[in-house]
């Protein structure tokens, strides 16, 4: 114990302490380097943040080499700054190369501006998602399906990024698929990890479409790596069911023009006239979110095209 109090006894005690204090201020260019250090510790994260901090520490480090070697005249001193100054650099070129190499398609660079820059998905990270689809955009002529009702396995989760699809089911029309849209969200909902199906819609192209195609095992081994985009996507598959869902309400209604409300039970029976009133019987089945309950008419003017 001694010696370990005599040696921060030494480091501590064996300076002499200052008596006397400077009177003159240090020259401008000290604190202009003290004022960029105090700013460029403000940068924020991603690329963009990372060159705001490396380029103000850089000149903030590169003054502090200038009044090392002017105003104090000590080496060290000049030299550690310059090394920092030189570290700096170095990463500010490094990170610059990093944004530079992140580029797109004119189509996937579209749809990062549309629908993942406004949710703060830096570029890395959108990287690794379009990697996930082989960066390729497929396209769908028109009056080509997409998928056919109880034939098309659900092995793929597909997004809309231009032109319009038709969505039908036994032949009779529930509601259109646009741009930036999923085209089999609730397929892909209904089923597990493990599980398999069909489709029980069949997807029709109303017009030539482009759509990004993401593999079902290989995008679940992106979701095994990086958690933050399998809840990216929960989020943004439950959003486009919500859609699909309000899409379907506004185009059926329950007789004598009543709207059906879409937090009702999926299931229920209506009397006929010629039976006695029964009270409704509510069916908890799990059933995909494009199917239409039962009992519901389709008040749409439109019908289905082949």
């Amino acid at each position: 114990m001694g010696e370990n109090a005599s040696f921060w006894e030494s480091l501590i005690y064996a300076h002499p302490t200052c008596t006397t204090w400077k009177r003159e201020a240090e020259g401008s260019i000290y604190h202009l380097a003290s004022i960029l250090f105090v700013v460029g510790f403000m940068g924020g994260s991603g690329f963009f943040g990372l060159l705001y901090v490396f380029s103000l520490l850089g000149l903030g480090f590169l003054c502090s080499s200038v009044w090392a070697w002017l105003d104090v005249c000590a080496a060290d001193i000049f030299s550690w700054n310059f090394i920092l100054f030189a570290i700096c650099f170095v990463q500010f070129i490094y990170v610059t190369y990093q944004v530079r190499s992140v580029s797109f398609d004119k189509e996937f660079q579209e749809l990062y501006s549309s629908l993942f820059q406004p949710l703060g998905i830096s570029l890395t990270v959108y990287r690794k998602i379009v990697l996930c689809c082989d960066a390729e955009v497929v396209t769908l002529e028109k009056e080509h399906c997409y998928a056919m009702q109880g034939k098309t396995p659900i092995d793929k989760l597909s997004l809309l990024v231009s032109g319009r699809i038709r969505v039908t089911v036994d032949g009779e029309f529930l509601h259109y698929i646009f741009p930036l849209q999923f085209l089999d969200s609730p397929e892909w909902d209904s089923l597990r990890p493990t599980e398999e199906g069909i489709f029980q819609v069949t997807l029709t192209a109303e017009t030539d479409c482009r759509y990004v195609a993401w593999r079902r095992k290989k995008l679940y081994l992106l979701f095994a790596k990086h958690r933050f985009i399998s809840r990216l996507f929960s989020i943004l598959i439950g959003r486009d069911i919500a859609e699909k869902l309000y899409a379907l309400n506004d185009r059926v209604h329950v007789g004598k023009g009543f709207r059906y409300d879409i937090r009702l039970p999926n299931f229920y029976h209506v009397a006929l006239p010629e039976t006695p009133t029964l009270q409704p019987s509510y069916h908890l089945q799990r059933r995909s979110p494009r199917r239409k309950p039962l009992g519901i008419t389709n008040c749409s003017p439109f019908s289905s095209r082949s």
